[in-house]
């Protein structure tokens, strides 16, 4: 019997997610019980970023960061950083569309999954949910890109395909 992926040339773009799992979870609540008798008007600092790296030939690991602070009467509230990892493989793509898929495509499969943890976490530390708001990655992959080029004057991708950003939410 012939399977359908032997059909499929070595030469062919091939992705597969290979796991998806939580690499890493922190959270603080240094204020309290006192946050929770305060008037609660947050502010929400975000930030976000993207590592890479190769694990075999074609396997790879990418890891979403994010730590978001959240403050009320300029005191920290709470604070929840969240690893959230998968392991792809990612063969037939030339170097700049596997950067891309490492810095922006595989960031966005796991976005969902860590929005998901940080609002559970916070939920189980006794606050409001926390739904933290889509993130185009594409343009903060080329943000990093348009960066990258001011700061070595080259068009290249070199590196891992990171991206790194931070956002204010009031």
């Amino acid at each position: 019997m012939q399977h359908a992926n032997d059909n499929v040339s070595q030469d062919q773009p091939h992705f597969e997610i290979q796991r998806i799992f939580v690499k890493d979870i922190s959270f603080e609540s240094p204020n309290t019980p006192h946050t929770f008798v305060e008037e609660w008007k947050p502010e929400v600092n975000l930030n976000l970023e993207t590592k890479s790296n190769r694990v075999q030939d074609n396997l790879h690991e990418v890891v979403l960061s994010i730590t978001a602070t959240v403050t009320t009467s300029k005191k920290t509230a709470f604070l929840i950083e969240v690893h959230q990892a998968g392991v792809f493989m990612i063969s037939g793509f030339s170097n700049e569309q596997l950067h891309q898929m490492l810095g922006s495509f595989c960031p966005n499969i796991l976005f969902p999954y860590a929005r998901e943890v940080v609002s559970d976490i916070v939920v189980r530390g006794g606050f409001p949910q926390l739904i933290l708001a889509p993130v185009n990655f594409d343009a903060l992959y080329q943000q990093h890109l348009d960066k990258q080029k001011e700061t070595t004057g080259t068009t290249g991708t070199t590196g891992n395909g990171g991206v790194a950003g931070s956002n204010q939410i009031n």
